[in-house]
């Protein structure tokens, strides 16, 4: 296990009832009502967070790289992000996919690119080797 070498930012989250239940956190900037993945609730699920999360991360990290390796990022980049929730050997575990939008690159500079920023992502390095995780540039 890699252990921080010093904490930027610890973000804060109080919630109640699981999924079926409501989320805020401590500097009131979130507050959402949850519901359970396929069901008529009205409020989002963990896997949406994580998919939107995930993907805003992607991003911060492909910006990151970026400027030291030389490739400017474009404004209009997008990833849509997907995370799969299903069962494993006794338990449940989720899956994810990002499909990256990286308009006015080509594709061995975008490849440079994602990959650069797939080793520093935070979210990344939390999932290699946990779950699997897809990276597609579209």
């Amino acid at each position: 296990m890699t252990k921080l070498e010093k904490v930027l930012y610890t973000a804060k989250s109080h919630v109640t009832g699981g999924r079926d239940g409501a989320a805020k956190t401590d500097d009131g900037r979130l507050e959402v009502k949850l519901s359970s993945p396929g069901t008529a609730g009205t409020g989002t699920n963990p896997e949406q967070l994580f998919a939107s999360g995930y993907a805003a991360c992607f991003i911060g990290a492909m910006k990151a790289v970026g400027g030291k390796i030389g490739i400017p990022v474009p404004q209009d980049v997008s990833i849509d992000a997907e995370v799969d929730l299903g069962p494993i050997p006794n338990a449940y575990g989720i899956a994810a996919r990002l499909a990256i939008s990286l308009p006015g690159l080509d594709k061995e500079t975008a490849q440079k690119l994602v990959d650069a920023a797939h080793q520093v992502c935070p979210y990344s390095n939390a999932t290699r080797g946990n779950i699997d995780v897809t990276i597609t540039i579209v």
